[in-house]
């Protein structure tokens, strides 16, 4: 009776986002966009009230670090300390 429940609530939550995958995708993408951009603001010159915390994130943050800067229109890395392309 448990699996016949889990198996409807997976159902009803596939109909429900179905159609609206591209949208979750895009707003996903730009809030991961914004979060790249308030992690790496101090090294592009923008004042990051907590720099020092966010240090801790950079070795997890790098590899998207490519995609987001060529999204964000600059055709090579701002930072002169990470080399990507």
């Amino acid at each position: 009776m448990l699996d016949k429940l889990k198996k409807a609530i997976e159902f009803y939550e596939e109909v429900l986002s179905t159609p609206h995958r591209q949208e979750i995708a895009r707003e996903l993408r730009k809030e991961e966009d914004l979060f790249l951009l308030l992690l790496y603001s101090e090294m592009v010159g923008i004042p990051n009230p907590v720099f020092y915390y966010t240090l801790e994130l950079y070795p997890h943050i790098i590899e998207k670090f490519h995609d987001w800067h060529l999204r964000m229109g600059m055709e090579n890395s701002p930072l002169s300390g990470i080399r990507c392309c």
